[in-house]
C-alpha cells in the first residue's frame, strides 16, 4: 500500500492542477485533494479504472432520479450524488496513471457517463418543476427539451473533432471547443456573458447546485415557482448557447 505522498507523486504530477481548460473547478479547488485518500483505497482493489469510471454511470443516473423527487432532501440527495460521481471521475485517472492502464475504453466511458449525467439532470428537473412522477406535463417536456440542446451543444463540439479528423485535420483548439467560454458571448451577447465566464449551468455540478438553491427557495416559498424559473432560465440559455457555440464555430479559423 502506497503512501499518499507516494501516490501523488504519480497521479498528481507537477503541473497536473493547473489544467484549466481540462479540469474542473471544484476538482482544483477541493476533489483532488480529496481524491488520492480514495484512490489509494482503490487500488488495493481488484477495480480496473474503466470499472471506476463505469460506476459513474449509475451515480450519476441515481443523482437525476433523486433530483426528480419532490423536497429539498432529494435536491441535497443530488447535489451530494453528483459529488459523488466527480470524486470518481477523479480517482478513476488517477487510479490508471498509477497502474500504468490507460485505454480509449476509459475515455469513452468518462464521455458517456457525462452525457448520460447531464441529460439525465435537465430531465429530472424538469419532471420537479411539474411536481413529480405524478404530475407529469409541460416543465417535463422543457426539461427534456433542455436535455435535447445540451446534447446538441456537446454533438457540436465534436462534429467539430470528426470533419476535422475526415479531413486529415489536427483536433480543434480548446478555446474553439469550448461551448461555456466567453466566445459565446462574443458572438452573441457581447460583454454580459463575458461576466460570468467560469459559469458552466450545463454541466452536472453546476446544474445541481442551482436545482438545490431552487429547491430551498420553493420550500420557503411553499411552491415551485423558482424550479420553474430556473427551467425556463436553462432553456433559454441553452439556446443561446447552441447558436452562439455554432456560430463561433463557424467564425473560426477551425473549419479552415
Amino acid at each position: 500500500m502506497p503512501s499518499i505522498a507516494e501516490l501523488k507523486a504519480v497521479i498528481q504530477p507537477e503541473g497536473h492542477l493547473d489544467r484549466p481548460g481540462d479540469e474542473h473547478w471544484a476538482g482544483r479547488l477541493y476533489m483532488r485533494r480529496l481524491s488520492p485518500y480514495l484512490t489509494r483505497a482503490l487500488v488495493a482493489t481488484p477495480l480496473s479504472a474503466n470499472a471506476v469510471t463505469a460506476l459513474m454511470i449509475p451515480v450519476g443516473l441515481l443523482a437525476a432520479f433523486s433530483l426528480s423527487l419532490p423536497g429539498v432532501w432529494a435536491a441535497v440527495g443530488a447535489v451530494l450524488l453528483v459529488q459523488l460521481k466527480l470524486l470518481l471521475d477523479c480517482c478513476d485517472g488517477e487510479v490508471a496513471r498509477w497502474r500504468n492502464t490507460t485505454s480509449i475504453k476509459g475515455v469513452y466511458l468518462d464521455v458517456l457517463s457525462h452525457y448520460s449525467t447531464e441529460a439525465a439532470l435537465f430531465a429530472a428537473l424538469g419532471i420537479r418543476a411539474d411536481g413529480g412522477w405524478d404530475s407529469i406535463g409541460i416543465w417535463t417536456a422543457l426539461g427534456l427539451a433542455i436535455s435535447v440542446l445540451v446534447l446538441y451543444l456537446k454533438a457540436e463540439t465534436l462534429l467539430l473533432t470528426v470533419v476535422r479528423a475526415r479531413a486529415g485535420l489536427p483536433p480543434p483548439d480548446k478555446v474553439a471547443g469550448e461551448p461555456e467560454t466567453s466566445r459565446v458571448g462574443r458572438v452573441l451577447l457581447r460583454e454580459g456573458f463575458r461576466l460570468l465566464p467560469s459559469v458552466r449551468p450545463f454541466n452536472a455540478v453546476e446544474a445541481s447546485f442551482l436545482a438545490l438553491a431552487a429547491a430551498i427557495v420553493d420550500a420557503v416559498l411553499d411552491s415551485l415557482d423558482a424550479t420553474r424559473v430556473l427551467v425556463l432560465g436553462l432553456l433559454a440559455a441553452a439556446l443561446v448557447a447552441v447558436v452562439g457555440h455554432a456560430l463561433s464555430i463557424l467564425r473560426s479559423d477551425q473549419l479552415k
